[in-house]
């Protein structure tokens, strides 16, 4: 659990049941704040995994995308691309979602999965695949963290 609602961290392992269902975490269903009413946005993510959004977060995100102007193509390929595949789940009682086939051939989740609290977000990824994500994320420049890490104030 998190001193801040709607905010997911840490990692854990999980399996995709047969009917395409997944727990949540109970830390991250403790985080969700109760406006959300125990939904979620599920969506493709900008990598190859699942992203899940609680309900409130997901409505500012619409609203930056209204700020969008439809004249520019890059402007609709983007809001297509971020709403096309999004749809709102509920939590089971217990605490469990479904996602929709689509989704799990997106993100090629078979039996095991990976969910990763990623602050405003959870993210759910193959795990083998997530090897290969991380290892190229080694290769990246360290400078490139630090210029990261200087926007952050400890």
């Amino acid at each position: 659990m998190t001193l801040n609602k709607n905010t997911f961290i840490g990692e854990y392992s999980y399996t995709l049941d047969a009917k395409g269902r997944i727990n949540i975490p109970s830390k991250f269903r403790t985080s969700l704040s109760k406006d959300n009413n125990q939904s979620l946005v599920v969506t493709r993510g900008m990598d190859k995994c699942v992203w899940l959004y609680p309900l409130i977060i997901w409505q500012a995100i619409e609203n930056e995308l209204r700020k969008l102007s439809s004249l520019s193509g890059i402007n609709r390929s983007f809001t297509r691309n971020t709403v096309r595949y999004a749809s709102i789940v509920q939590l089971d009682k217990q605490g469990r979602i479904a996602l929709n086939q689509n989704i799990i051939n997106f993100a090629n989740l078979t039996k095991k999965a990976l969910i990763i609290g990623m602050v405003n977000k959870i993210e759910i990824w193959d795990p083998e695949y997530l090897t290969t994500v991380d290892k190229k994320s080694q290769k990246i420049d360290s400078s490139k963290f630090d210029e990261l890490a200087d926007k952050i104030i400890l």
